[in-house]
């Protein structure tokens, strides 16, 4: 799994017209599922995203977590993060997993992460053509990867 976290002020997911979720603070978690994700890297993603202390503390220093300024997440999925762009100009999305796959481990992360923050998680519509409005805050943006634990 690989997720882009963006520390927003606020966002929000558009399908069809229609507001699919919004949040003020928090995160703006892009998520992409391969076909080799499991659900221990489901799990070691969804703690190391709320356990990110990357909001600033009466010092302006990043040392304060989601919880920490009761803030939300908004999770849209993104297959596209596994582009493939070695070759030609047009990116392949063979390492992307399938929606047979990668829908019940998006539908565990939204479970998984509202478990861990005790909030609900604003989401997107997976497979829908989305558009994402978001207040980037700092700028912060940070990638993690499961493959990259170590």
């Amino acid at each position: 799994m690989r997720v882009v976290i963006q520390r927003v002020s606020s966002a929000s997911c558009t399908v069809e017209g229609k507001i699919t979720g919004a949040i003020d603070a928090g995160f703006l978690v892009l998520l992409g599922i391969e076909d080799a994700d499991t659900i221990e890297d489901l799990q070691w993603l969804a703690q190391k995203i709320t356990g990110m202390r990357i909001f600033g503390d009466e010092n302006g220093l990043m040392n304060k977590a989601l919880a920490d300024i009761d803030g939300d997440i908004l999770l849209i999925s993104q297959f596209t993060l596994f582009a493939q762009t070695k070759k030609g100009n047009r990116p392949s999305f063979l390492k992307a997993a399938r929606p047979d796959k990668a829908i019940p481990l998006y539908e565990q992360m939204i479970t998984t992460l509202e478990s861990v923050t005790g909030k609900k998680i604003a989401t997107g519509i997976f497979g829908g053509d989305m558009k994402i409005a978001l207040v980037n805050d700092g700028p912060v943006t940070i990638i993690l990867d499961t493959k990259n634990k170590e």
